[in-house]
């Protein structure tokens, strides 16, 4: 008769499970700069004096200054990269983030508008347990851009609302702290002008990211700012883009919705007096119900080419 082999018993791990990892979140400041040189030195200098425990590195992108802006960063003790001309608000940064090693970004202005008490506030808040994937510095004054830029500003807001269905209180602050994952998954979506803020903003808000909203305060800025009307078509452009890519429906929908009212509403009279269905009637509805159609077909391309990313 056979015997039974002996089955020893599996060891057992008497060791204390692991903690986890409380390390804060490391953060990279990225600064673009074209011709700041009367105000970089002295950001920096601010930054360098009281810079927050979980900062790793401050990177300085000059954007092909024509003055002293790298020579000043580069004295200062950061890190300079060089673009050989001028490439953009969105490309300078599109520079330093790529380059960036850390868990999170943090994106300001070279021109002295950001305080050093908000960057320190941003920076904290993603110390948390669960930090969200995006802080952005809310500017609560009033009147923080020039007064002529505040209409299109308005208008720009109201539209990435209706897309995003979420309210935005300040759509293209300067000042905000980002996963480096997120920036990087959405990159390749944001222009190399000035409205990179605005893509970065839309897209995680449109994709359900955590995005935080603090107040801030801006100082006036030291030089010539360089947004002009051009830079404000191209934004609003640029969000009918985004909206054709993250949620054309809510183009196409409300589109074919009047066009197919107003065909009703166009051809009831004639029907009620006997006279039949006009051809303006029926060319309403039938474009409402092409829209429609068109909508479903971008809504899913769009869905394939976020699935690419996602």
């Amino acid at each position: 008769m056979a015997s039974s082999a002996a089955i020893s018993p599996l060891p057992v791990d008497s060791s204390p499970p692991e903690e986890p990892s409380t390390a804060p979140a490391s953060v990279t400041i990225v600064i673009p700069a074209h011709n700041e040189e009367g105000a970089i030195g002295d950001v920096i200098a601010r930054l360098r004096a009281q810079k927050p425990a979980n900062v790793v590195e401050i990177i300085v992108v000059d954007d092909g200054s024509t003055d002293r802006t790298a020579d000043i960063a580069e004295a200062a003790g950061v890190r300079v990269l060089r673009h050989g001309g001028n490439r953009g608000y969105g490309a300078a940064l599109k520079t330093g983030i790529r380059e960036a090693t850390t868990d999170y970004i943090l994106t300001m202005d070279a021109d002295g508008q950001h305080r050093l008490e908000d960057v320190l506030s941003l920076c904290n808040a993603v110390t948390a347990a669960r930090p969200p994937d995006c802080v952005i510095g809310h500017r609560v004054q009033l009147l923080h851009s020039p007064l002529w830029r505040m209409p299109g500003k308005w208008l720009l807001t109201r539209m990435a609302q209706f897309l995003t269905q979420k309210k935005i209180p300040d759509l293209n602050s300067g000042l905000r702290i980002v996963k480096r994952d997120v920036f990087l998954r959405y990159i390749h979506l944001c222009p190399s002008g000035f409205s990179f803020s605005t893509t970065i903003t839309v897209a995680l808000l449109s994709r359900g990211y955590a995005v935080k909203f603090l107040p801030i305060q801006v100082e006036k800025r030291i030089g010539k700012s360089l947004v002009s009307m051009k830079t404000g078509f191209q934004a609003i452009l640029l969000l009918f883009r985004l909206i054709a890519l993250f949620n054309p429906l809510r183009i196409f929908l409300p589109s074919a919705f009047v066009s197919i009212v107003f065909g009703v509403s166009w051809t009831i009279p004639y029907l009620l007096r006997g006279e039949g269905v006009t051809v303006a009637s029926m060319l309403a509805i039938l474009t409402g119900v092409l829209l429609f159609a068109l909508g479903l077909i971008c809504d899913q391309v769009a869905q394939l080419r976020l699935e690419r990313y996602e």
